[in-house]
């Protein structure tokens, strides 16, 4: 496994660590700069999983684009 394999957090658990964060965000006990850091970290997991979400988009694009072209080239012969 290549180093940069070994630190990525799967988006399950960036959305696991995500709603704990909510959850203590809405829980009320958290002082203001312990707030403050966890929704920092919040929004920074937040980020990742979009940018997953986005590049997942994409390489589902550009397969189902091929797939497409494959599909119509067979049509013609």
């Amino acid at each position: 496994m290549s180093p940069n394999k070994k630190n990525q957090k799967s988006i399950e658990s960036r959305l696991a660590e995500l709603e704990t964060i909510l959850e203590e965000l809405e829980s009320g006990d958290l002082e203001l700069d312990q707030a403050l850091k966890k929704f920092e970290q919040g929004v920074k997991l937040s980020r990742e999983c979009q940018k997953t979400l986005e590049d997942a988009e994409i390489k589902i694009k550009i397969l189902m684009d091929n797939e497409l072209k494959d599909t119509d080239q067979s049509l013609e012969h």
